[in-house]
């Protein structure tokens, strides 16, 4: 045990004190205006919409109908229903109700501040790490969270970033107390970031030929099939964690997140994941639009990464990012829209929009943040669309949400819980708003 004398008590003492100064009398108030609202209590009564038009999520519009949520789950979707005798009745005329987007392969709760070291825990040391698990470092009081929920995003795929192999991502919804609150979906599959054939040079304005490209791509296949191996039945011995981390995504049980961009790797990356038996998914794919076709035979689903974007190639015309998604939706490619990074996934209704823009059609567009990102994920049994039996989690909008001069996210609920969609940004707004209007 530590003797402290008296002198040094009385240090003590008087510097806890000055602490609790501080706090009463600046940092406590202060730090209590910025934290985040309370996640939601349960749905504790029905709640019935009137009359409101209802994007399903699957491509189809419902017109004027009611919907009943009951107990976290949509009940009941049809004209006129018969309302519980204790539910609450809002009318929903003239209102869209979307399902909550999702928001794919994003940092969000695992990086706060970019510049701040401290803050950021999305990457583990070293190349090849599947053991590494987004979900437990999932930090649900970011600030960040409530600013990307207010513009309608309610669930996300958290991934981790770095190395050839990242690690797992999971699915989360954005309004829990800690991460085993939060999780929707577990371990959903393993991010691999597959060499590049080619490297662009800021220094000479020139693109080289990666040389070590065949070097890398076989010490990856070895890998795999070191794991294939340590999986195979009938394991005995000292538990390696690298490889059984693999385990689920070498049977197929969960997806292979293949990050990459070219068409010849996306190929060679396909081939050689489906030789394994695992179940690939590619992610970023701006040139997936050149081999849709094997895309499509392949039954390869592709979650584009923003559109918002520079043009791949100098043939490319400008508007080339923007038409993707119309160019997979013709060919029929599986394909959701994400916008990466973390605090940028408020922008992801308007992404789907920008698409819609240059030929998607808009249903198109919002399966492809709802229902097809669900489907990919793994959790679409329960979200991703509006359909009796699902969880009510949704939004209710007085204009179209992906137009960013009408997206104003009247409600939002998810597992039926009305979430509080105030955030630190509106904090900010109201603040300067008030100090302008006394003229300060």
């Amino acid at each position: 045990m530590t003797c402290v004398n008296n002198k040094q008590r009385s240090f003590l003492s008087l510097l806890f004190l000055a602490f609790l100064c501080t706090c009463t009398f600046g940092g406590l108030s202060n730090h209590v205006s910025a934290q985040n609202p309370t996640p939601a209590a349960d749905q504790d009564r029905p709640i019935v919409f009137r009359k409101a038009t209802i994007h399903v999520g699957d491509g189809t519009v419902l017109e004027e109908m009611d919907i009943l949520l009951d107990e976290g789950k949509i009940l009941t979707i049809e004209k006129d229903l018969a309302a519980p005798a204790n539910a609450d009745i809002l009318d929903a005329s003239g209102k869209h109700i979307y399902p909550g987007m999702i928001a794919l392969n994003t940092q969000l709760g695992l990086t706060e501040i970019g510049a701040v070291r401290s803050t950021n825990d999305q990457r583990e040391t070293g190349r090849i790490n599947p053991n590494a698990r987004a979900l437990i470092a999932f930090n649900t009081d970011s600030q960040v969270i409530p600013t990307v929920r207010s513009r309608g995003v309610l669930l996300a795929q958290i991934a981790p970033v770095g190395g050839m192999v990242s690690g797992r991502s999971s699915m989360v919804q954005l309004d829990g107390w800690n991460f085993e609150d939060a999780v929707v979906g577990e371990d959903d599959g393993v991010h691999i970031n597959w060499p590049r054939r080619n490297s662009w040079s800021w220094q000479t304005r020139t693109i080289s030929e990666n040389k070590e490209y065949p070097k890398q791509v076989a010490g990856l296949e070895n890998f795999m099939k070191e794991a294939a191996a340590y999986c195979g039945a009938g394991r005995t011995g000292e538990r390696l964690l690298k490889l059984e981390a693999m385990c689920e995504a070498i049977a197929g049980s969960k997806n292979v997140y293949l990050h990459m961009q070219g068409p010849r790797e996306m190929m060679h990356a396909v081939q050689l994941v489906k030789k394994m038996g695992g179940k690939p998914v590619i992610v970023g794919g701006h040139e997936s639009h050149l081999i849709a076709d094997f895309l499509k035979r392949e039954n390869v689903p592709v979650i584009l990464m923003s559109t918002q974007s520079l043009p791949d190639s100098q043939d490319e015309g400008v508007d080339g990012p923007y038409a993707k998604p119309a160019l997979l939706a013709e060919a029929g490619v599986e394909f959701a829209i994400s916008h990466g990074g973390y605090w940028e996934q408020r922008n992801l209704p308007f992404v789907a929009g920008q698409a819609v823009g240059f030929g998607l059609d808009y249903e198109q567009a919002i399966k492809a943040i709802t229902l097809t990102p669900a489907k990919i994920t793994g959790i679409d049994k329960m979200y991703g669309s509006l359909e009796e039996g699902k969880s009510a989690t949704l939004i209710v909008t007085l204009g179209d949400v992906l137009d960013m001069r009408t997206n104003y996210i009247e409600l939002a609920f998810i597992d039926g819980r009305k979430i509080d969609l105030d955030n630190k940004q509106a904090e900010l707004n109201r603040k300067f708003r008030e100090k302008y209007r006394r003229g300060k």
